[in-house]
């Protein structure tokens, strides 16, 4: 469904985001290297944390390349859902690095080891700059991309938790406070779960076909009920086609047995749907009252679903949708 579509993180062109996993990945890897000498656990917390960032974005710019692609016999709504898919992954992923860290802490704290402050100190402060000119990197897709927002949150937390892990440093190298990189891993961990336990929700109800958070099944079908030429409505389901359009079917009972003033009635539905509720497209089917309650009228329908009326609102989302009865 990419093709004309708004998505907005337009606004960040491929190239930003590849440099941006390019950093983050060199970030880890000079984490890692520098948790490992030092012996500090948050430094490694933080390296995992970067290491997911720069999966997110990875994932997040293949998903953007696919879901740019037409509609077609095998995808009929388009690949827009791809980035959702990346964000489920990604989100997933970083809920098993959350709980593996919490894990690491504890076995630590049982099992305390020496931490050499300065190079945890130097190591952070190098990737607090990074962090920060991440975020910068990738803010400009922050509004219309779930993937995008969700990385840029990464770095945002990222750059937190150097902090973090600069004062721990610090206080080693004061007090020999050794439980404070233990206390930081231990933030960093609950805020990478928070993070993705936040985010999931909304991802898989996206791909379980849910009302969109933001909308009123109720109020929806009420509005509906009092377009003119309308008597009843059933049979109504509201999806996310992708993060950015939604979808309705329903079965309408005109008032009027008039086809050409049903199709007066469609385009006021259509009108109502993307002004009032920003629906891009819709599949409206008129039936009789007797027929939209009989059990037996709506299998046959069911069976016959390549006989609606694919009816879409105005605007970019339009494409063209496949059908084997065509």
């Amino acid at each position: 469904m990419g093709h004309g579509h708004d998505h907005g993180a337009e606004d960040l062109p491929d190239g930003r985001l590849i440099a941006a996993v390019a950093v983050n990945v060199f970030l880890t890897v000079a984490q890692i290297i520098g948790g490992v000498i030092s012996g500090s656990l948050s430094l490694i917390a933080d390296a995992l944390h970067n290491l997911n960032d720069a999966a997110s974005l990875a994932l997040a710019l293949v998903a953007r390349k696919l879901g740019r692609r037409p509609a077609d016999k095998l995808m009929t709504f388009g690949y827009g859902r791809a980035e959702v898919v990346a964000a489920l992954i990604n989100l997933t992923t970083l809920v098993i690095v959350g709980l593996y860290l919490v894990y690491e802490a504890v076995a630590r704290f049982l099992d305390p080891q020496p931490i050499d402050g300065w190079i945890v100190i130097w190591v952070a402060s190098i990737a607090l700059v990074i962090d920060v000119v991440t975020a910068v990197m990738v803010h400009a897709g922050v509004k219309s991309s779930l993937n995008i927002k969700a990385a840029f949150l990464h770095n945002v937390s990222d750059a937190l938790a150097s902090v973090g892990v600069i004062v721990a440093g610090v206080l080693i190298l004061l007090y020999d406070l050794y439980v404070a990189d233990l206390i930081i891993t231990l933030v960093i961990s609950a805020y990478v779960l928070w993070q993705g336990f936040s985010l999931l929700p909304r991802t898989i109800r996206i791909l379980m076909g849910a009302t969109p958070d933001d909308l009123e099944f109720d109020r929806i079908v009420t509005r509906l009920r009092a377009v003119p030429g309308v008597k009843d409505i059933h049979h109504v389901h509201v999806w996310s086609l992708d993060e950015h359009n939604r979808s309705l079917e329903a079965h309408i009972v005109p008032d009027t047995g008039s086809m050409d003033a049903f199709e007066g009635t469609k385009t006021r539905i259509r009108a109502i749907l993307r002004s009032d509720f920003t629906i891009a497209h819709a599949t409206l089917e008129p039936c009789t009252a007797d027929a939209s309650s009989d059990p037996a009228a709506v299998k046959a329908h069911s069976r016959q679903g390549h006989d609606h009326d694919h009816s879409h609102t105005d605007g970019p989302q339009g494409h063209e949708h496949w059908s084997r009865a065509s």
